[in-house]
């Protein structure tokens, strides 16, 4: 009878040899592992951002790259999970659609930190396009100048609101036209940091005006203050529309843009510098709805808070065939402007903006490169890691 030590019967058998992964499996799981990380960051936490327009001068510059923050007002659940990570609307460098909207899931939005706050520089998802889900319109930024419930209304240019007037942030601007008999010096403009974005130099240009030869220009008060002290400025006029003078582009003449035609006449006499009053909807809140107000309220409740089987005909709003008398808001609403005041296109033509459709506080500028300038002047090196006020 054969005999098997002690030693032999207790041994365990060594473990497997695990095979080494190879270099693409490595470099795979790597870069899995980043795209999750990256994802994760970006939905919950932080997403950089780039200025490309002028509407928040001199507040933000074109070229400004910002941090936004998802943890001030709290990260959205993503309503479109089918999109390829990284991506906003397209896959980069093409016009390949990049998600599907085949899946649609309700949105809600985590617990923040802060509330949206009068005076926040805020990050958005455009309400007017219709063109892609809520959650994956155009980033729009601006500043909040009316939150839900407030009542909004703009004086020759100046904001109030509930009845008392906003600070103006220090660096907004107005439109001017710079009256004079000869051509103003390039350095001069960009020493002040007037810049022209539809001349692909950045230099205004005079040009023929109901004022005579002028220099149409955004500038800040200062700024203009600074031109009125000039010799070879013969007058400086600030471009206002006057009270009372209606504009058809405006909300809610226009009360579906850009969906709507203006209404013809116009139905209330409000321009984009003397504005309302208006109430902005506050969940909860119920209104009345008449003739009157159809055009406040319609783009809401036929667009915005999911409604089935919403139709506005003859200016009255209905549901499955029946005129809705009243109506109780689902969500909060805000108000939003740009700082550069006569070349953005914000609230007071669109009206308002969602809650389920903002994205986070715009809180630093972590580099700033100016598109006009050369090599070697490129960084504006002052502006790096700003906080954004």
């Amino acid at each position: 009878m054969a005999v098997q030590s002690w030693e032999q019967r207790t041994a365990t058998p060594p473990p497997p040899i695990k095979k080494p992964k190879g270099f693409f499996r490595e470099w795979g799981d790597a870069i899995l592992f980043a795209v999750v990380a990256a994802t994760l960051i970006r939905w919950a936490t932080f997403e950089a951002y780039t200025i490309p327009t002028p509407s928040m001068e001199h507040s933000l510059l074109v070229g400004d790259y910002l941090f936004v923050s998802k943890l001030h007002y709290g990260p959205r659940t993503p309503q479109t999970p089918l999109q390829v990570p990284l991506t906003h609307q397209t896959i980069w460098g093409t016009d390949w659609k990049s998600y599907s909207d085949a899946i649609q899931l309700p949105s809600y939005r985590l617990p923040g930190f802060s509330e949206i706050k009068q005076g926040d520089v805020v990050v958005f998802n455009v309400p007017f396009e219709s063109q892609h889900p809520a959650d994956l319109r155009t980033n729009y930024i601006k500043r909040c100048v009316a939150v839900a419930g407030d009542v909004l209304e703009i004086k020759d240019t100046q904001v109030f609101v509930n009845g008392k007037p906003m600070n103006n942030p220090p660096q907004s601007q107005n439109r001017y036209y710079l009256q004079v008999n000869d051509v103003i010096r390039d350095k001069v403009f960009r020493d002040q940091g007037v810049t022209d974005f539809n001349n692909p130099s950045g230099i205004p240009q005079p040009q023929p005006t109901q004022f005579g030869p002028a220099y149409i220009v955004d500038a800040t008060p200062a700024t203009a203050d600074y031109f009125k002290q000039q010799s070879f400025v013969k007058g400086i006029v600030q471009d206002k529309s006057p009270a009372g003078q209606a504009e058809m582009d405006i909300f809610p003449n226009n009360p579906d843009y850009p969906h709507s035609q203006p209404s013809t006449p116009a139905k209330f006499n409000w321009n984009r510098d003397n504005y309302g009053p208006l109430q902005l909807p506050k969940k909860g809140q119920t209104v009345q709805l008449t003739p009157e107000n159809t055009p406040f309220y319609e783009k809401i409740i036929l667009r915005y808070e999911h409604n089935e089987g919403v139709t506005v005909l003859n200016g009255v709003i209905q549901q499955n065939g029946k005129p809705l008398t009243t109506y109780t808001f689902k969500q909060n609403y805000y108000f939003m402007m740009g700082d550069n005041r006569h070349d953005s296109l914000d609230s007071r033509y669109w009206g308002f903006v969602p809650e389920d459709h903002i994205v986070g506080k715009a809180v630093l500028i972590w580099l700033s490169v100016d598109p006009y300038s050369d090599f070697f002047h490129k960084i504006r090196w002052s502006r790096l890691f700003n906080l954004i006020d």
